[in-house]
């Protein structure tokens, strides 16, 4: 198709030189005069290829990013990727904002300077899941499940030392940060409402096994603080297997970003400074922070898009420690089981059965009967007598 458009290029320009009417050429042809005398225009008697197709790329692009901020981000992606840190698009747009780079690049022009610069490698391959099934919790809409974890110590400007109870809806990623001084029970139980009355109170909340959260091994019946708000106020509390941390994932990834982006950056000289710069992240990250599971939304505009109203705390302190023991309800633990066939329930242990063996079980321990009962798959496989204290 190319030879044949070249040839009539030749023969156009051939006619016109030798005295032929441009109408006669352009009627014969089929072509229009703009067409003809643009390449009598573009003939050169020494330059065979006078007949291609020149490149229609405009010799400016007033609206291209500059040179010199496209070398920036590749510095910051380089620099990020060399510290073991987040660099994708987000992470480097967090980057340049805080340096103040101005014209800041959109997320996509960010994506296209790292595909043009061949800043695409990913440091890790994705998990591929590998064994068992494990009981995950529905996180199908806002609320529904929220994961939490403690993040420290860590130390403000001087001796002073704080933790920072973080907690994440898994749909919609929105974030819950709330600095407490001591992992103290009635620490736990004020982060834990402080978080709830700005994102909301989930069914489902998915925690370790950290000391603070379910009580004492030396009473390891006795219904720790977290887990009698979470009876008294109707959310289901989950502890995931012990030294797994990748169970809690979500958060755990929010972690990192929260220990760089935050924690790495700020320097607080006390308690007061730490609560407001931790709310001015939160909301930071839930207006600009943009994920790829939302289709590019931010975690604010997901929520609004999905327009379903959520439940918040029915008063604005948290109840007092020590909170009274419940009479109902239920809380769940996920455990493995291996070739001892024992269930972990904190520091106690109970023979599980054959068939659980090498399998993940959900041991729901049942306030009102007393009972410890074991699921495989959502079968009852066992139960044992287990009186609280």
């Amino acid at each position: 198709m190319d030879s044949k458009r070249k040839r009539e290029r030749r023969m156009a320009v051939q006619r016109f030189f030798k005295g032929e009417e441009p109408q006669a050429i352009c009627a014969s042809m089929g072509r229009s005069r703009s067409w003809l005398y643009k390449w009598v225009t573009r003939y050169t008697a020494t330059d065979p290829a006078w007949c291609e197709e020149a490149s229609r790329r405009p010799l400016t692009s007033p609206h291209r990013t500059p040179a010199e901020v496209e070398e920036f981000v590749e510095l910051v992606r380089l620099s990020l990727y060399n510290k073991g840190l987040f660099c994708g698009d987000q992470a480097i747009a967090w980057e340049l904002d805080d340096l103040g780079v101005r014209p800041m690049p959109s997320l996509s022009t960010l994506g296209r300077i790292l595909r043009r610069r061949k800043l695409t490698h990913r440091r890790t391959a994705r998990y591929e899941p590998k064994g068992t099934v494990y009981p995950t919790l529905p996180a199908l809409r806002p609320n529904q499940t929220h994961q939490v974890d403690l993040v420290g110590p860590c130390y403000l400007a001087g001796p002073l030392r704080f933790f920072s109870l973080n907690a994440i809806d898994v749909r919609l990623n929105r974030c819950g940060v709330e600095p407490i001084p001591s992992r103290a029970a009635q620490s736990i139980l004020d982060a834990i409402w402080a978080v709830w009355t700005r994102l909301g109170m989930p069914d489902h909340l998915q925690v370790d096994n950290e000391m603070s959260f379910f009580g004492s091994p030396i009473h390891p019946r006795g219904m720790g603080p977290l887990i009698r708000l979470c009876l008294h106020v109707g959310v289901a509390l989950w502890f995931t297997p012990p030294a797994e941390p990748w169970r809690n994932g979500v958060i755990e990834k929010f972690n990192d970003h929260y220990r760089q982006k935050f924690l790495g950056r700020v320097t607080r000289a006390s308690m007061p400074e730490l609560q407001a710069g931790s709310l001015a992240y939160e909301h930071r990250h839930h207006s600009t922070y943009r994920y790829s599971k939302l289709q590019g939304d931010t975690p604010l505009s997901a929520l609004a898009g999905t327009g379903r109203p959520l439940v918040f705390p029915p008063q604005a302190e948290a109840p007092r420690y020590p909170l009274a023991k419940p009479e109902a309800g239920c809380y769940h633990l996920v455990r493995f089981i291996r070739s001892d066939l024992q269930v972990h329930i904190f520091s106690e242990l109970f023979s599980a059965p054959a068939a659980t063996q090498y399998e993940s079980v959900v041991a729901t321990i049942d306030v009102a009967a007393q009972k410890l009962k074991l699921f495989l798959d959502k079968r009852q496989v066992a139960e044992y007598d287990y009186r609280l204290r």
